[in-house]
């Protein structure tokens, strides 16, 4: 599923080809996504001009000139796929729903699996909706401070992987991204969250941000389905330190006789990969 740095890079190139351009055709041709779409969804967009657009964790909000707002969820193999004027290609496989501009670009929604979803919210009450009103700040926004991850981790008997996934904590993070960050701050998956604050947690936090920076900055990750919207795909996994990386030498002591190399770490379900020698 695309985390958040994913859904960033999304939004913004559907934001550079749709934010201030009419919505002149919008098509549904299949509603039942996770979960079942406005069946008016076609006629209270249609003819709407796109005012901006706003990131909620891993949710997109187009927010409309009428006061409404599309939230959009890629889910698990979805994808937002853009056509430039002219084109006369025939939709993508899976394309359920597609937007054109008055200036003739179209955005398809592509789902294969159909656990996406598309809903409409009134602009003013986003926060409200029922898959935003849970959801923790925002990692990258000015209330994810390191008073509040030590408040949030303290007494918390689980893992810190676990805590850090928990979108109620802190909305965004996903599998790869803490896996990342928790590299980065030389702090094991393994170890209890609420062991963390203090020392480990002032590594923590500027390593979950610089983590998501740089991921954004790249354009992004590409897994399975995943593209940008233009096409291009991300490449962050590029720059990987430890994700996917088991068997190999650890990035930060390749070659030292007390080092195992990059492990991984089934928890919950998910794969988490670490150095054992330094994430402690």
């Amino acid at each position: 599923m695309p985390e958040l740095p994913e859904v960033e890079t999304v939004m913004r190139g559907l934001a550079a080809r749709l934010e201030g351009r009419v919505l002149s055709e919008v098509l549904v041709r299949r509603g039942d996504l996770r979960w079942p779409m406005p069946a008016d969804f076609a006629a209270r967009v249609q003819g709407r001009r796109v005012s901006g657009f706003r990131r909620r964790g891993k949710y997109i909000l187009i927010r409309l000139e009428d006061g409404a707002s599309a939230l959009l969820h890629l889910g698990m193999s979805g994808r937002m796929v853009l056509s430039p004027p002219g084109s006369n290609a025939a939709p993508h496989q899976h394309e359920h729903v597609m937007l054109r501009t008055d200036e003739g670009w179209s955005v398809g929604f592509v789902d294969p699996r159909r656990f996406g979803s598309l809903d409409l919210v009134d602009t003013r009450a986003e926060d409200s909706h029922r898959l935003l009103a849970g959801l923790g700040p925002e990692p990258l926004g000015p209330d994810f401070t390191l008073a509040y991850l030590e408040r949030v981790l303290a007494g918390k008997a689980t893992p810190a992987k676990a805590a850090l996934l928990d979108q109620g904590l802190i909305a965004g993070l996903g599998n790869i991204y803490v896996s990342e960050a928790l590299f980065r701050a030389r702090i094991s998956p393994r170890r209890e969250a609420g062991t963390i604050p203090g020392a480990r947690a002032a590594r923590l936090h500027p390593a979950i941000i610089a983590t998501l920076t740089d991921a954004i900055a790249a354009g992004g990750s590409s897994l399975r389905d995943y593209v940008q919207p233009d096409g291009e795909l991300g490449y962050f996994q590029h720059a990987w330190r430890v994700y996917g990386k088991a068997g190999e030498p650890c990035p930060e002591c390749p070659g030292t006789p007390t080092c195992a190399g990059v492990k991984r770490l089934v928890q919950s379900g998910r794969s988490s990969f670490y150095c054992a020698k330094l994430q402690r």
